[in-house]
């Protein structure tokens, strides 16, 4: 086996638990996961040196993106739960992290999973998501805020429209 796909083999567990994190289902993050490595393999002749990993996060952030693309196209089905009846917040006595990361929009739980979960410098995570370096700091500090929000049992503020 040669050296790209020995190092594409170490960084799968840790795509696994970033797309775990990332899509909350074991097995769409599976999924999202062998689509990755298949993707990769197949476009080893692309892979022009540098980080594998990163490449190998850009590759999965793409897929995700594609997957929400697809999923906000069609009705969301939801089924009740009898959780859904308790109210959040700490006045429930729920001051659960794993809520408020659900509470975050997309960008910035990615964003916050990749520096905090992966430990990728903050050049890495602009590489991964195409954006600028000050996006990232802009969404992993609004990401913090916001749990710190919830976690301290504020109600989330309501951005005004104009």
């Amino acid at each position: 086996m040669n050296e790209f796909r020995q190092r594409i083999e170490a960084a799968i567990p840790a795509l696994r638990r970033y797309a775990r994190a990332l899509t909350r289902d074991t097995e769409i993050a599976d999924d999202i996961v062998q689509d990755t490595v298949v993707r990769a393999l197949r476009s080893e002749h692309l892979f022009h040196g540098g980080d594998v990993r990163a490449w190998l996060y850009t590759i999965l952030t793409n897929l995700n993106r594609n997957r929400l693309r697809t999923l906000s196209r069609r009705p969301a089905l939801t089924s009740i739960k009898d959780s859904d009846v308790i109210t959040n917040g700490p006045e429930s006595g729920n001051r659960d992290i794993g809520r408020a990361l659900d509470d975050l929009a997309e960008d910035q739980r990615a964003t916050l999973l990749l520096v905090v979960l992966e430990g990728l410098t903050y050049r890495e995570v602009a590489e991964v998501q195409g954006v600028p370096i000050g996006t990232v700091m802009s969404r992993l500090a609004r990401a913090r805020m916001q749990i710190k929000a919830y976690l301290d049992g504020e109600r989330p503020s309501l951005r005004r429209v104009k």
